[in-house]
C-alpha cells in the first residue's frame, strides 16, 4: 500500500510548502468558479477571464484577469468580485487582482465543451 503524505492544514499560518499551495489554488479556483459573467451563464473562471493566479508561500494571492470587453458594463465591480472570492478561500491572507487587456480575451479561452453549449462554433 503507497505511503499516505500529510500535507498538513491548508491554512497553517507561515509557510506554505509546495503542495499546500497546490491544494490551495485549487480551492481559490473553485471560489472563483463562484463568480458569473453577468451576460452569459458562465463562470469567470470556465470563461477563460483569468489569466494567471500565483499563491505565494505566505498565502498571497495575485490574479491576472481580463473581461470580454473593455467596455464591459461590470469593469468596475467583477474584479473585485474575483478578489473577494478568492479572499474567502481559508489560507488565503491577501488577494490582489491586476486588470489586463493584453492578451485581448477571445472565445478560444473558453473551453471546447463549454463553446459547444453556448453554439459558438
Amino acid at each position: 500500500m503507497p505511503e499516505k503524505i500529510d500535507s498538513g492544514p491548508v491554512s497553517d499560518p507561515g509557510h506554505l510548502n509546495s503542495i499546500q499551495r497546490a491544494l490551495l489554488e485549487g480551492e481559490i479556483i473553485e471560489s472563483i468558479r463562484q463568480v458569473y459573467d453577468p451576460e452569459l451563464p458562465i463562470n469567470v473562471y470556465d470563461l477563460g477571464l483569468i489569466y494567471g493566479l500565483n499563491v505565494s508561500h505566505e498565502g498571497v494571492v495575485d490574479i491576472t484577469m481580463t473581461l470580454t470587453s473593455p467596455a464591459c458594463p461590470v469593469a468596475g465591480t467583477l474584479p473585485g468580485e474575483v478578489e473577494q472570492a478568492a479572499l474567502n478561500t481559508p489560507g488565503v491572507k491577501s488577494a490582489s487582482v491586476d486588470l489586463v487587456w493584453d492578451p485581448p480575451y477571445t472565445i478560444d479561452r473558453m473551453p471546447e465543451h463549454i463553446r459547444l453549449e453556448l453554439g459558438l462554433f
